[in-house]
């Protein structure tokens, strides 16, 4: 009898699958939705979704401004996604996360000083956008020949996904003969499975069947690795290239699938040969036994497949599918994610089409019992595997306080949020309760859907949202830039100040233009404060600011507040044997020489005069060149009343003792009491001093 064997893994592939659905969701959202370029490598189906209203052009000058674009399976470069955004479209991203993944490797090692040698068709577009991602200045690799005629120590090398992975590894071989190379396998594991599997399908067979697009690389890949296998293998787009003659004559046919060939066609192809297929005696198979084998081998789902039915019936236990194949669907309510007191028939009605997943072939009515609710949660954890591969961001809602965390849900699938990974700050078990019924934006840290376990952080997503502000804020400041920012904490030697968050120094020889002890004597945490960014050393990320350049220097414009003559309010703040200084403002300080301090002789400022006292003084002269000023205290003091006799004796004293202290240190002066009497005494004095000489 004869036999067709189907390859496993044939058909659309998890990337594939996932453009085409962003697409029709797409479709049916916005009024103009466009594609640069096919979305997959099949005609069938762009023409399909051309149909349903997808509108595709080439290049991005033929895309108008503001539409809706879904960035086609195979990727786009960084240019493109730049050039996309300057036109205020909108960009629903359709890649592959395969290829996403490439892209992020790539994009890092070339940051890092790689080389980056790409192993695959120049001309294919996923290579092309993978350039895109390094500067366009990949060396782009397709046989051995060219392998051989690379030279380097600091090389980084990538596949495509789609290529076979004997190749890589040979490829990968010789650049490790004289080359220094880091290496990334990057081939898509659905493919690798797919190639294997009509790799054995093409060993027991007399006659292979692949089906796929011309332009599809993975489908021409498997075309080959069929032909090594099988001589006779035939490369077909449907059934309409079927090789009819070729296929009566064999028993065992085989077929297999590109990742971009839909089911239907697959199931075309089938169809096609039923009325062809003879068996040994060379009589016509009948078309039941025919569509029995293609229900066999095709059409009958197995546990775990995801079929798509039309709804026959809706009661309220259940909802009858046709699968259309020889048994109807059920889908038990249990089986149905409802919400408050909805019912089946608020959420199906006869006509509907329906997604949904096989529990069991038989339910022992005849039946496939078909589950929505476990098709949902397993399109659950291929977004949270997504989310995980393109180390993208997903929300999640905190449902339940455990020891060590918390549980948090993403749509039906629990997950678990450990304290450490819940806040960027220590969160003991008693505050995680705050988080209850809180929805979180997190990254997936770790994943074991065979164990249904998953691992949020909450922290990761606020540290790179705070990484990306700081990287923003770095970027917009400039050397003498005025910015706002806010007093956080105080040391010895200054204040830190919050700017967009990150933290600048602020010394405390830039605060004042006056002398500080401490910076709390002028600033408070949380003042908001006016800095100048006075250097920036981004190797460091260290920022140093000034206050105080933020208001002029007070030489600058003394002659603007203070004139010679002028009497002034100040505060003593040093006090010296010769002196003391006292503070106008920050930044001007004026001398009172000790002589100036009273009308009466000062022997000790320290008892005439204390530190932080405030005082009133003559200016009785600016020297700016200097930056000296002379004060005066006395001279806003009335001078004391004497009588004549009083003021000759304290004016004798004065100068008295002003020559005995100008004397040299080992002239001893004895005490003398010296009299006045009058006027008459010191002539005779001076007359008798003549006549003796």
């Amino acid at each position: 009898m004869k036999e067709i064997i189907i390859a496993e893994h044939s058909g659309f592939c998890f990337g594939v699958k996932q453009a085409i659905e962003k697409a029709e969701k797409a479709i049916d959202e916005h009024d103009d939705i466009y594609s640069c370029g096919p979305l997959i490598h099949n005609q069938y189906v762009t023409d399909e979704l051309v149909e349903k209203g997808l509108k595709m052009v080439h290049s991005i000058d033929e895309l108008p401004d503001e539409v809706c674009l879904v960035v086609r399976s195979h990727g786009e470069s960084k240019d493109f996604f730049d050039a996309v955004k300057k036109k205020n479209i909108k960009i629903i991203n359709a890649t592959c996360p395969y290829v996403t993944k490439i892209h992020r490797i790539v994009r890092s090692a070339v940051q890092d000083g790689y080389d980056i040698v790409v192993i695959g068709d120049k001309t294919h577009p996923e290579v092309q956008g993978i350039n895109g991602w390094c500067d366009n200045s990949a060396i782009i690799i397709n046989s051995e020949e060219e392998a051989r005629k690379i030279a380097g120590k600091n090389i980084l090398a990538v596949a495509q996904t789609t290529i076979i992975e004997s190749f890589f590894i040979d490829i990968i071989d010789i650049l490790k003969e004289k080359n220094e190379v880091k290496i990334e396998n990057t081939i898509c594991s659905a493919t690798k499975k797919r190639q294997d599997s009509c790799k054995m399908t093409a060993k027991k067979c007399d006659i292979m069947l692949i089906i796929g697009s011309a332009k599809s690389s993975n489908s021409i890949k498997l075309y080959n690795i069929s032909k090594k296998y099988c001589e006779n293998t035939y490369f077909i787009e449907n059934v309409k290239n079927l090789p009819l003659k070729k296929v009566e004559k064999c028993n065992k046919i085989g077929l297999a699938a590109g990742a971009s060939t839909p089911e239907r066609v697959i199931k075309e192809v089938i169809a096609g040969m039923s009325e062809f297929i003879t068996n040994e005696n060379h009589e016509t198979n009948s078309m039941q036994d025919l569509m029995d084998e293609i229900e066999k081998s095709l059409r009958l789902p197995r546990g775990g497949e995801i079929v798509t039915g039309t709804v026959l019936q809706v009661t309220d236990r259940e909802v009858v599918v046709n699968l259309g194949c020889k048994k109807d669907g059920i889908i038990p309510r249990d089986e149905v994610i409802v919400e408050g007191e909805q019912g089946l028939n608020d959420l199906f009605k006869e006509g509907d089409e329906v997604r949904a997943k096989v529990l069991k072939t038989d339910d022992g009515d005849g039946n496939i019992l078909l589950s929505k609710k476990k098709l949902e949660v397993n399109g659950h954890w291929e977004e949270i595997n997504a989310a995980y591969e393109n180390k993208s961001i997903i929300e999640v809602k905190v449902t339940k306080l455990v020891k060590g965390g918390v549980i948090a849900s993403y749509k039906e699938v629990s997950g678990y949020i450990p304290l450490s990974q819940l806040s960027d700050r220590f969160v003991e078990n008693a505050e995680a309760a705050e988080y209850i019924g809180k929805v979180l934006p997190v990254r997936v840290t770790r994943i074991d859907q065979r164990k249904g376990k998953v691992v949020f952080s909450h922290r990761n997503y606020l540290m790179e949202e705070r990484q990306k502000k700081i990287e923003d804020v770095w970027n917009s400041l400039n050397v003498d830039d005025i910015v706002e920012g806010t007093v956080m904490r105080f040391t010895d030697y200054g204040a830190f100040v919050d700017v967009g968050g990150l933290d600048g120094l602020l010394h405390i020889s830039e605060i004042s233009w006056g002398k500080l002890k401490h910076p709390k004597e002028v600033l408070e945490i949380g003042q908001k404060i006016k800095v100048k960014v006075l250097s920036m050393n981004s190797e460091k990320g260290k920022i140093s600011l000034g206050l105080k350049q933020t208001s002029p220097e007070p030489w600058m414009i003394i002659d603007e507040k203070f004139q010679v003559g002028q009497v002034v309010k100040g505060k003593v703040v040093q006090i010296k044997e010769y002196g003391a200084f006292v503070e106008l403002e920050p930044g001007l300080d004026g001398l009172v020489h000790i002589s100036e301090v009273a009308h009466s002789r000062v022997s000790n400022l320290a008892n005439e005069l204390s530190i932080g006292q405030e005082v009133f003084a003559k200016i009785l002269e600016i020297n700016k060149e200097k930056k000296r000023i002379s004060l005066s205290i006395k001279e806003t003091l009335e001078p004391p009343v004497f009588t004549d006799s009083e003021e000759e004796e304290a004016v004798f004293e004065e100068v008295l003792v002003e020559e005995v202290e100008a004397m040299p240190e080992d002239v001893v002066v004895e005490e003398t009491e010296v009299v006045f009497e009058d006027a008459a005494a010191e002539e005779v004095e001076a007359a008798e001093a003549e006549e003796e000489e």
